[in-house]
């Protein structure tokens, strides 16, 4: 396909998993919506399995794309560095207006939270437990993730999928360990500006754990299937940056949600 043309970038065929993609993202939600307030999550679930199965399909089409048919040369390449690190960006910006909510409520609490932070009747979890834990289990990952990009430069593949199988158990514990945080927490998302604030912060970095994990999931699978050289795994590298950022933003809400405002 390349060789008709006298450029070296990739002129994408004609897809339907963009506007798929959107119409399943839209039935999620408005699912979400309906699960809020009717206690019925048959459309969301609906919903989230179109996306799932899309994403899968959509993966396939950008693995072909870039591994069979030699059609992400550096040029492209460039621009897909770009367009990630343009996406974490914005990303940052998302958790900066949570951030913000936070300390606006916490440094000038209001008399109709007592003018006290936590507000009166929140018991916030104690730091030094399950969120300690899950701080050093992000935190390890970070190491294993960068021991298995290591070993792909130095194309020792046994060791890469070991790094990388560890950072992608350690994704999963936390997921698990934060579940089971919400389960004993004694108090919800509704219980003043402190709950809200709480579960919308770490309940979003919650869903990208479950994202970075997917994707390094993904990455391993095509490890394991031979699909990254020394020179050419963009699909790691971009994973990684992920990783690496939801590792961050986990510092910030640790130092600052969990162990400052107590």
């Amino acid at each position: 396909m390349m060789s008709k043309h006298n450029h070296p970038y990739h002129l994408v065929d004609y897809s339907p998993w963009p506007l798929l993609g959107s119409f399943s993202v839209m039935i999620m939600l408005m699912g979400s919506i309906k699960w809020f307030h009717y206690y019925n999550n048959n459309l969301m679930l609906l919903g989230t399995m179109l996306t799932l199965m899309i994403m899968f399909q959509w993966w396939r089409d950008v693995t072909r794309e870039s591994t069979f048919q030699g059609l992400h040369t550096n040029y492209v390449l460039n621009g897909m560095r770009l367009g990630m690190i343009l996406f974490i960006i914005s990303e940052i910006l998302f958790f900066v207006s949570f951030f913000w909510a936070f300390f606006h409520s916490s440094l000038g609490p209001t008399m109709e939270i007592g003018g006290v932070w936590p507000p009166m009747g929140i018991e916030p979890f104690n730091p030094m437990h399950v969120p300690l834990l899950n701080t050093m289990i992000l935190i390890s990952s970070g190491f294993t993730l960068t021991w298995a990009h290591h070993n792909i430069m130095n194309n020792d593949k046994n060791e890469a999928l070991k790094g990388l199988s560890i950072t992608v158990f350690l994704g999963i514990l936390f997921s698990a360990l934060q579940g089971y945080e919400y389960l004993e927490a004694s108090f919800t998302i509704a219980d003043s500006i402190y709950g809200s604030t709480f579960f919308m912060a770490t309940g979003f970095h919650g869903i990208h754990v479950l994202v970075g994990s997917t994707f390094l999931l993904i990455n391993l699978i095509r490890m394991k299937n031979n699909h990254f050289s020394t020179y050419h795994h963009f699909g790691f590298e971009a994973a990684a940056w992920y990783w690496h950022f939801v590792d961050v933003v986990w510092l910030f809400l640790y130092i600052s949600i969990y162990w400052w405002g107590k």
